[in-house]
């Protein structure tokens, strides 16, 4: 069964990293970029169609084996992305971009796989919903406002770490939902994030540069959802000597390669 799982959870990167190159590929055709311009596109949608089976199947995979296998599978959807926005333009990705991502991907799955599990009934108050979305907030308003100024390099980076904290908020809300207590008005706050999460993602696709976007949001996504899960949910870090260094060095690795590339060749026209 576990290979199952993780035969299913790899097919589910697939499908998020042909998404995520389709929403890339017409985001950056647009002059300009909004959800009600890019929803007219029957392209854009198809990539959001196949985005949302991605992350059924990796639910699917989830019910069929343990974490520590299931997670680092979806880690390949960067190792997939790279090559299938190439295609979509007509080039192959370079040799400096697959090792990059590569190097991301080895340091995610490093991250992913020293968090220990989380046993006890997540619980978010009121108090902890506000302090949440306001942090997640503010920390994206800052990212952004960041970004007007930066390279396009940068930029992109910029945009899609704002995109991962609000995802990454998202996911906190999503957990309690579906596994802890809460109350009624939690569903309705849960769209709150992830639309402004979209919108940021949309923005740092357009830039042009897929790679870094796909990068920074891959690894910005988890890391918040692990802090938020820690400060407000309770949930258990890395423990001892050990797991803060491996912890460091993962976080490193995939800095490194999110920096090398942002500066490779940009997957646009």
């Amino acid at each position: 069964m576990t290979v199952v799982a993780a035969g299913v959870a790899l097919l589910g990167a697939l499908f998020f990293a042909l998404g995520a190159a389709l929403q890339q590929l017409e985001a950056v055709r647009t002059a300009e970029v909004g959800l009600l311009r890019l929803a007219r596109r029957p392209r854009w949608l198809l990539g959001g169609l196949s985005i949302t089976t991605g992350g059924a199947l990796h639910i699917v995979a989830l019910t069929l084996g343990p974490l520590t296998v299931v997670q680092p599978m979806g880690v390949a959807s960067l190792l997939f992305a790279l090559p299938i926005s190439a295609a979509l333009i007509g080039r192959r990705p370079a040799r400096a971009e697959l090792t990059a991502a590569a190097t991301v991907s080895a340091g995610l799955i490093g991250l992913v796989l020293i968090v220990p599990p989380a046993w006890d009934t997540p619980t978010l108050t009121g108090k902890g919903t506000f302090t949440l979305l306001s942090v997640a907030g503010i920390a994206a308003l800052v990212l952004w406002a960041g970004s007007r100024t930066a390279t396009p390099s940068l930029r992109a980076s910029l945009l899609a770490a704002g995109s991962g904290v609000l995802y990454g908020a998202t996911a906190t809300l999503t957990r309690v939902l579906v596994q802890g207590t809460w109350e009624f008005w939690l569903i309705a706050l849960i769209p709150l994030p992830a639309i402004l999460a979209l919108m940021l993602l949309q923005r740092a696709y357009s830039v042009g540069h897929f790679g870094v976007s796909f990068a920074s949001l891959q690894v910005t996504d988890p890391l918040t959802a692990v802090v938020f899960g820690a400060l407000l949910l309770g949930e258990p870090l890395p423990a001892g000597p050990g797991g803060a260094a491996v912890a460091v060095a993962a976080a490193a690795l995939a800095g490194i390669g999110t920096f090398a590339l942002a500066r490779t060749t940009p997957l646009s026209h």
